[in-house]
């Protein structure tokens, strides 16, 4: 029926409009016996309020905004996909906005976006989650957010992902395969995501008592870790191992060592990070830690929305440390195999 209104609702169901609206809107202030009741008039006189409707009503946009740096899809997909399930089941849409780590008008961007359009919060994705300015940039806008990254910032509303300790669970697995000398690829320096990965390797190598080994940079990217790969393995003394800070460039690794007819891991292991979805595409399947990132960002959605609604709107936000955990695959053997 095109023609029924949030009042025939109301009527049928016995309760105030206000009452109707909080339903559509999924507010926490309608008991579960009067929410069922609701639902069930709406379901059968096939009630659909209009966006328009809702925003009126409310004076929100239903709008939920998703700020990024990162191009490749195989990482925002499952992002995206998260928020989406949470963010869609209670009314709202995901608007996403790419942005440049680097740009001179990152902050002016960010803002700009906010205001026009309207979004009732954010989601952070890192690296921008990591800069503190770009936080209070959003808080000046009084916009709710949530952000993702690999340490908490005083006074923002975050999902920490224990970097730093995975990385070192990762390395413990090598040196327990019996490798002494391994080599690591850190992402970006300027990244704290990248410093947390490469101080968690190292961490793992000083308890162990093992000296540094080859240390190299590259930007996150296939092409880095290839242009890595193929330093690496020009040097004299390979080692038995290579650990990449994250999976595009273990991928680069393994390249270089195909072109070159070496294979993993017989002639060297080879791990990453992110158990992004290339990890299970190359062959041989990659060693890598998992970072749940759309488990990470359904939380998110989830938390967001709890400030957008408010129930938790004038709580202290507190970090909520993720533990992210180490998965073997076919990429790494005991040195020596």
């Amino acid at each position: 029926m095109n023609d029924v209104t949030i009042t025939d609702v109301a009527d049928q169901s016995g309760v105030s409009l206000r009452t109707v609206s909080r339903v559509i809107n999924g507010s926490s202030k309608v008991n579960a016996d009067t929410r069922r009741k609701v639902e069930a008039v709406i379901e059968s006189l096939g009630f659909r309020p209009s966006a328009r409707a809702r925003a009126l009503a409310t004076g929100r946009s239903f709008l939920i905004g998703l700020i990024h740096d990162d191009p490749n899809a195989l990482v925002l997909d499952p992002v995206q996909r998260g928020l989406s399930e949470v963010c869609g089941a209670r009314g709202f849409e995901v608007v996403v906005h790419p942005c440049s780590y680097d740009a001179d008008n990152l902050l002016d961007d960010v803002r700009g976006f906010i205001n026009r359009s309207r979004v009732d919060g954010v989601v952070l994705l890192p690296p921008l989650a990591e800069l503190t300015q770009l936080h209070q940039v959003i808080a000046e806008t009084h916009t709710p957010s949530v952000a993702i990254a690999s340490v908490p910032i005083k006074g923002a509303d975050m999902l920490v992902s224990m970097e730093r300790q995975a990385a070192q669970q990762l390395t413990r697995r090598l040196i327990a395969l019996g490798h002494t000398r391994i080599a690591f690829i850190s992402g970006p320096s300027r990244f704290i995501s990248a410093q947390q990965r490469r101080q968690g390797f190292l961490d793992a190598l000083a308890e162990a008592g093992l000296a540094r080994s080859v240390m190299s940079e590259g930007d996150y990217s296939f092409e880095s870790g290839l242009a890595c790969g193929q330093a690496i393995l020009d040097l004299p003394d390979l080692p038995t191992a290579v650990f990449a800070s994250n999976d595009f460039m273990a991928a680069g690794v393994l390249k270089a060592m195909s072109a070159r007819g070496l294979s993993s891991p017989r002639d060297l292991s080879v791990a990453g990070f992110d158990d992004s979805s290339i990890a299970r595409m190359i062959s041989p399947a990659l060693t890598t830690i998992n970072r749940p990132m759309r488990a990470m960002a359904q939380t998110a959605a989830e938390r967001l929305l709890a400030r957008i609604e408010g129930g938790e709107a004038k709580s202290h936000p507190q970090p909520q440390e993720i533990a992210l955990e180490v998965v073997e695959r076919e990429s790494t053997a005991a040195a020596g195999r």
